[in-house]
């Protein structure tokens, strides 16, 4: 038994140096992305995100809109929906009802 702990112990810096060479080049592709997908929007970019957001609702713009964009605006509300209600299940830790 002492035996074989001994050569676990000596396989350990091995692999952790390992799992650091291999996940360097991971976290800065992730570090890249986040540093742009994951900040919050600054005061110039609400103006238009209000914008386009009215955009969506003006019923004037209807007879213009494009298959294309009516298809594309229904998936990504289908999205939101879904991610909604997955979430909800998560939070309740189950598919019906809350535990009270």
């Amino acid at each position: 038994m002492s035996r074989l702990v001994q050569k676990l112990v000596a396989k350990v810096p091995v692999l952790v140096d390992t799992a650091v060479t291999f996940s360097k080049p991971h976290l800065a592709t992730f570090w890249h992305y986040a540093r742009v997908e994951l900040v919050p929007p600054t005061p110039l970019e609400l103006p238009r995100a209000i914008w386009g957001a009215l955009m969506l609702l003006n019923i004037t713009r209807l007879p213009k809109t494009t298959v294309r964009d009516v298809v594309r605006n229904g998936v990504v509300a289908t999205e939101i929906m879904l991610w909604f209600y997955i979430g909800e299940c998560f939070g309740k830790r189950g598919l019906i009802g809350y535990k009270v």
